[in-house]
Order: structure tokens, then sequence, then C-alpha cells
């Protein structure tokens, strides 16, 4: 083993690696982050072992890591797993990484639940995070969730798994939904549809175009509410009476998705604006 392979020896390579790709702060995070996975360690405990050496077969993980991160391969992609809401997920190729809006709309989920042990559908299942995190949150909660994914759904049954809670996945093209039998009434209904213009492309991080599965991302310029428009109809056939429809959405669009909910005959449709104040999410109540 080398006596440079200190803890302080790969967080000075990784700064000077990366400056002129991410702000130092981002860095430093990055780092923090596989060092507590790789080694088990505490952001204090970090700190004081900086002169521990590394283990050869850790140091080489890392120097990949590196390698991985000059490319722009998102750092949850590297470790293979994130958290969200509290909660630790598994993620790939087939899975977007969850965002904190996405966080925001559980939120809204959990506080606003009226219902005693709720029949909740998830569309768009990507990593499981709302269905897992619903589940996990609201007491009695019978979640089923469903993709156009195999591999995502693969992934969400494994993170089911890990944090414990029963849902129901199918795999299913949720734009064909009128082709299935649905035998229940949900209470509640949610969706973290495509909502990316195909026109909004070049405004978006490359690694995030790269790594992150399109299929989850993009929509079609000519008609992008598509996925709020086949749901809403969905919604209105299968949601109990005062049951509750809830979207994450494109901030562009927030206008339009009142007028298209409006329309379909729901009532309370409000727009929710996230931390940083755009307009990010739906709620609707049948």
């Amino acid at each position: 083993m080398n006596s440079h392979q200190t803890i302080k020896y790969i967080q000075d390579l990784f700064k000077e690696e990366l400056k002129s790709i991410y702000p130092p702060r981002e860095i430093e995070s990055m780092i923090y982050i596989l060092l507590e996975h790789l080694l088990n360690y505490s952001k204090i405990e970090i700190q004081l072992n900086k002169n521990e050496e590394i283990k050869q077969n850790i140091f080489d993980k890392l120097i990949l890591a590196l390698k991985a991160l000059k490319k722009s391969v998102p750092i949850q992609y590297i470790i293979g797993e994130t958290e969200f809401y509290d909660l630790q997920f598994k993620v790939n190729e087939y899975t977007l990484i969850p965002r904190q809006e996405t966080e925001e709309l559980v939120h809204a989920i959990i506080n606003e639940n009226m219902v005693n042990a709720p029949q909740i559908l998830d569309i768009g299942t990507g990593s499981g995070c709302i269905p897992i995190v619903l589940a996990h949150y609201i007491t009695g909660a019978h979640v089923s969730s469903v993709d156009i994914s195999e591999g995502a759904i693969a992934m969400a049954k494994e993170n089911a798994v890990l944090n414990k809670v029963s849902i129901d996945f199918y795999h299913r093209n949720f734009l064909n939904w009128d082709e299935y039998a649905w035998e229940k009434e949900y209470d509640i209904i949610v969706s973290n549809p495509p909502y990316v213009k195909e026109s909004e492309k070049e405004l978006m991080n490359e690694n995030v175009l790269a790594y992150e599965p399109h299929t989850a991302l993009f929509v079609d310029d000519n008609d992008p509410l598509i996925f709020y428009r086949r749901i809403s109809e969905f919604a209105k056939l299968h949601l109990k009476k005062g049951g509750k429809l809830y979207f994450e959405i494109n901030e562009a669009l927030g206008l339009e998705m009142i007028e298209l909910q409006e329309s379909l005959g729901f009532s309370s449709v409000r727009l929710m604006k996230d931390l940083s104040g755009r307009d990010r999410m739906t709620s609707a109540t049948l």
C-alpha cells in the first residue's frame, strides 16, 4: 500500500481533479457521501481520521468513482443508493433519482390524508420512492403502484423489502389503462409522470441527459399533458367520492393543468409551490 493513500489524500485528489466540473461545495458533499458509504464512517469520524490509510480495495473503488464523476455520472448511481424522506433507496439506470420536490409532494399527501387505512394508487413507480414512503408513513395504507418499466419495478420491489413495506406492483402501460381490469376504487391517486418537453432537453444538465431514463423524463411537445389527461380520466372513474388526485408537474404548465382538471369535473383544484416558489404540484378532489 502507498503511504499516501489516506483520507486526506483522497479529499485533496477529488478537489483537484473535479474543480473544473463541479462547484467546491458539491465536490465536498460528494467526497463525504462516498467515504461514508465505503468506510461506514460518519462525517465526524472522517474528519477525525484524515491521516488514516485506506485499504487498497476501497481506494480502488474511490478511484473508479472519481473517473465516473469526471464523466458526470450522478453520485447516487455510483453508490447505487440515495436517501428520500428519511428512508434509504437503491437506484439504477432504470430509475430516476428522487428529487426534493417529490419529497414535498409526498409530505403534502401524508399531511392532508384524512382517511383511515386509505387505498392509494401510484402511477409511474420508478425507484418506488412515492409508494414506499406513503406505505411507511400512512398507517394501514393499502398501496398499489404501476410502471411501464420492468427494470424499475424490480428495483422498487427491492426497495419495498429494504424498507419493510408491502406494495402491489403492476407492470402496465398506463396510457392504455382501459385495456386492463381495475377492481379497486382509490382514496388517493398520485403520479409524477414524464413532463419535461423534448424542446426543454437543451436546458437540462448533462448528467441527467446522459444517465437518467428518458422514458421517465420526456414527453412530446405536441401533447405535453398526455399523461395528466389519461391519469385524470382514469381517476374520474376510479377515485372514491371525495378522493384526492395529486400530481408533480412541469412548472410551466400550471394553468393548463388547472384548466384540464376542472374541465374533467374535478373540484378544489390547487396549484402548489415547491420550496423554491415554483408551481410544481397540483391536488384535486373528485
